[in-house]
């Protein structure tokens, strides 16, 4: 059956190059394997140890200079490129006949001996080339590469082809997870998983995805945090807990949210917010110094130094110092809410003193935390899970710290108080049927495990893809991840 085929004309050339080489019976997707020996990078770092030595390397052909009846190419692997000088004498002259009709984008394998060109440029004198897989699409052009965005996002196997500094983001991110691990592995937490269905969203103020467990006739949803499981496992009897992994929150999209996230969240038992604000002071100066192999950290045109002390500063004092406004001077809800109209700030029938302190610090506030900073002492009203602090109750025993004016972690001393939690839980119960739809829902057997007890409990949640972007200097979540959720686009070529 013929396929029809909306392509170019270099394309069409393609595909024809792939029926004459089956018609020969050289399908090249009937290889199954090639045996390296070295990757390209190790041609030019050993060069010393393995010139005149035979080897085999692959990967895409992304250069080719023909000079009749030799040629020079270049092959890109995982690790990098390198240069093969490729004769007619050495191949044969049916081989070097269809060498000659490769492109730019074959995947193929080189078996040749290790030698310096004459213009002293370490290459691979050619034996053997062998075409392992036919490329059909033709790849950007190579002094302009694939600078579209959405086409970036879309296609990222094209995007890590022909943008190498792409493929290093992913490489340093994977090195910032492994230390985080490391770090959590050496002070004696352990690395647990929790279900991602979960019967009753909650862990969060956050509007959780929706699907439909059809043999129990029940809907689920995808997790919005881990929290209240991993502290289930506090009160059975983990002293430290930590998970890294997927979160879903059916949330608007910006250069700073993708609805599918990757977060730490860690939880240790006997300890409050302080041990844990000290915790990631260090986890995140370790995996700083141990990725960048410095303290300096660059992102866009500022200049961080990590090794110094974070700022901590209360939420309360925040608002004073940037707003103008001290909300210790607010008596009631009512006078709040008008103080919040003549700032302009939109409030909502059910806020609160406490919610509007928040408004007000997003407003004013949190875009200048540039410098790492931990805001502490966060309202009741906006923690329904932190306990609160015992000399001032309507605020609570959290902190959020914020860098480059974003938060990267949430964290508090946990609340352990079955009774004051089922009232917290009542009131965003209340805040749901208001139409609050982060609010979270009544949680009973969270509560239950709270009444066998759990001991005093410090937590923390890391959004790493926000820490990814600093760490790699990248101006969009976009950016950190591999596949980022894009909207659908039909047909799309």
């Amino acid at each position: 059956m013929s396929v029809e085929l909306s392509i170019n004309e270099q394309e069409k050339v393609r595909l024809e190059k792939l029926q004459n080489l089956k018609e020969i019976g050289k399908d090249p997707f009937e290889q199954t394997r090639f045996v390296k020996t070295n990757n390209s990078i190790d041609i030019t770092e050993k060069f010393d140890i393995l010139e005149g030595t035979t080897v085999a390397v692959a990967g895409r052909l992304m250069a080719k200079r023909d000079m009749g009846k030799a040629s020079f190419i270049h092959i890109q692997d995982e690790s990098g490129k390198v240069q093969s000088y490729v004769r007619k004498d050495e191949l044969g002259e049916e081989d070097y006949g269809l060498f000659k009709k490769l492109d730019i984008g074959d995947i193929v394998g080189i078996r040749g001996i290790v030698f310096r060109t004459q213009k002293g440029e370490i290459s691979i004198r050619a034996k053997e080339v062998v075409l392992l897989s036919k490329s059909l699409r033709v790849l950007p052009e190579k002094f302009h590469g694939l600078k579209d965005t959405e086409t970036r996002y879309r296609q990222r196997y094209v995007d890590l082809i022909v943008n190498p500094e792409v493929k290093e983001t992913f490489i340093k991110r994977s090195l910032i997870i492994r230390e985080m691990r490391r770090f959590l592995d050496d002070d004696g937490f352990l690395e647990v998983e929790t279900p991602i269905l979960h019967t009753i969203a909650g862990g969060a103020a956050a509007k959780p995805f929706i699907t439909h467990h059809n043999t129990l006739d029940m809907d689920m949803y995808l997790r919005i945090a881990p929290e209240l499981k991993l502290k289930r496992l506090i009160v059975g009897g983990f002293e430290k807990v930590y998970e890294i992994g997927r979160v879903f929150r059916n949330e608007g999209m910006s250069i700073r949210h993708n609805p599918e996230f990757t977060i730490l969240e860690l939880y240790q038992a006997y300890v409050n917010y302080v041990d844990i604000m000290d915790l990631t002071e260090k986890l995140i100066k370790h995996v700083t110094q141990k990725v960048l192999g410095t303290g300096i950290l660059q992102y866009g045109e500022i200049t961080l130094d990590l090794e110094k002390p974070f700022a901590r500063l209360s939420m309360l004092d925040a608002v004073k110092e940037h707003s103008g406004v001290d909300f210790n001077a607010i008596a009631d809800d009512k006078t709040a809410k008008q103080i919040a109209k003549e700032h302009h700030i939109e409030v909502l029938p059910y806020h609160k003193k406490g919610d509007i302190l928040n408004l007000f610090f997003e407003k004013y506030v949190e875009e200048k935390l540039i410098n790492p900073t931990f805001i502490i002492h966060h309202p009741v009203e906006i923690s329904p899970l932190s306990k609160r602090k015992a000399d001032a109750v309507e605020y609570t025993e959290r902190f959020e710290l914020f860098i480059f004016g974003r938060e990267v972690a949430n964290a508090f001393s946990e609340l352990n108080d079955p009774i004051d939690q089922r009232e917290r839980f009542k009131r965003q119960e209340e805040l749901k049927r208001l139409g609050d739809d982060e609010a979270c829902e009544i949680d009973e057997d969270f509560l239950t495990s709270l009444e066998y007890g759990l001991p005093p409990t410090g937590g923390l949640g890391i959004g790493i893809d926000r820490l990814v972007m600093f760490l790699t200097n990248s101006a969009s979540i976009r950016d950190v991840l591999l596949f980022p959720t894009m909207k659908a686009e039909k047909n799309y070529k």
